[in-house]
């Protein structure tokens, strides 16, 4: 099993930097100080969305329907991956975001109200969001 490296330090919440690299083949190993992969500390699931967004060339369309969600929704998760690479989401954007989040937690709700959700599948959905 591979494990994530931690990006921040458990004693005072700063940013760790990489100091040794190793070679599991022949035990080589390069000392120094090595700045870490943007994209490796982004939580999971917000890599996930990533990947399925590359595969489906950026179609927001696509990508609603590969992972069964709505197009707000989409647009909340690329925001949130924006933001965590340290970009900028215009406040136009950020105004967007909440009505995409208000419309989705309407769908959901909708669903639910219509039986085609579960109240757990539901409340996991606005977990989401």
């Amino acid at each position: 099993m591979k494990y994530n490296a931690p990006n921040k330090c458990p004693v005072c919440g700063e940013k760790l930097s990489i100091t040794k690299l190793g070679c599991h083949k022949c035990s080589t190993s390069i000392e120094g100080n090595f700045e870490p992969c943007e994209f490796c500390s982004l939580p999971e699931d917000d890599l996930n969305f990533l990947k399925i967004f590359i595969r489906c060339r950026g179609s927001i369309k696509d990508v609603e329907k590969e992972m069964g969600i709505s197009y707000p929704t989409v647009r909340s998760k690329l925001d949130t991956v924006i933001k965590s690479l340290g970009f900028e989401v215009s406040l136009k954007e950020a105004e967007k975001e909440n009505e995409g989040k208000k419309a989705a937690k309407a769908e959901i709700l909708d669903k639910l109200s219509k039986g085609e959700l579960t109240p757990n599948e539901a409340t996991e959905k606005i977990k989401n969001l």
